[in-house]
């Protein structure tokens, strides 16, 4: 039988007051079940040797035993031969051209659908949907395309912040970019809020965590979700089902 997709997509991998992936331990440790062997991505930070380094030992400290693929000989054999993945966050554009680069995303989409466990955080969640325009981060480098790894059929928009009314910075809030993104697109998006998680597996898209998300469909007013909610009726279940 064919094992369905599970993708755990973060929000953010520190909320304030507590360490690295402190409020999401719980989750990681249930999502990856049985998996020991984690490969990391770390291309959306400059310094891969020490983000690598501080991902091999916060993972260490949950008793999984991590890799990086930026320091594997073979990356698309160390993308076979593991258990799940973890992709974490920094800057989107870098993340995407660095994955272009290497010719990993068609290896991590077939492995995924195979049943490998997928966690991404915040750019890492971005490079999950079918691309990456949602992102709030500058392009600091140019990919060959937007499109990425395209494991759910929805948009994330992670960090989503509420406008504030009583603000008086005049530039565009995050909800209108994202609709300014609908008057071009048909996809929706998942605005998640910092605290929050979205867990894609048995054909149900869950939300959890501290906090609830936004979601955007073009021409259709934006719902309100809170944790514990199953928006796949609004965004699509993971693809490869």
């Amino acid at each position: 039988m064919k094992s369905a997709p599970r993708i755990l997509l973060v929000s953010n991998s520190t909320v304030y007051g507590r360490g690295y992936l402190d409020h999401v331990e719980r989750e990681i440790k249930a999502f990856l079940g049985e998996a020991k062997r984690i490969l990391f991505f770390p291309y959306a930070l400059y310094d891969r040797d020490g983000y690598a380094a501080k991902v091999k030992a916060r993972f260490a400290a949950m008793g999984y035993s991590l890799e990086s693929v930026h320091l594997a000989a073979d990356p698309r054999k160390a993308v076979e031969n593991t258990d799940a993945f973890f992709i974490g966050g920094g800057n989107t554009f870098r993340l995407l051209k660095a994955l272009q680069d290497v010719d990993l995303l068609d290896a991590i989409g077939r492995k995924v659908k195979s049943g490998a466990p997928y966690i991404g955080s915040s750019a890492g969640s971005n490079v999950a949907g079918p691309t990456i325009k949602t992102t709030k981060d500058m392009p600091i480098v140019q990919p060959r395309s937007f499109d990425s790894l395209g494991l759910v059929p929805f948009q994330i928009s992670p960090h989503f912040q509420d406008p504030d009314p009583n603000s008086r910075h005049m530039g565009e809030t995050q909800e209108e970019r994202i609709l300014q993104f609908l008057e071009e697109n048909e996809t929706p998006v998942v605005g998640i809020r910092e605290g929050a998680w979205l867990i894609c597996e048995n054909g149900a898209v869950t939300l959890q965590g501290e906090a609830g998300a936004r979601i955007f469909r073009r021409g259709e007013v934006p719902v309100e979700a809170k944790p514990g909610d199953n928006i796949v009726h609004l965004v699509g279940g993971p693809n490869g089902n």
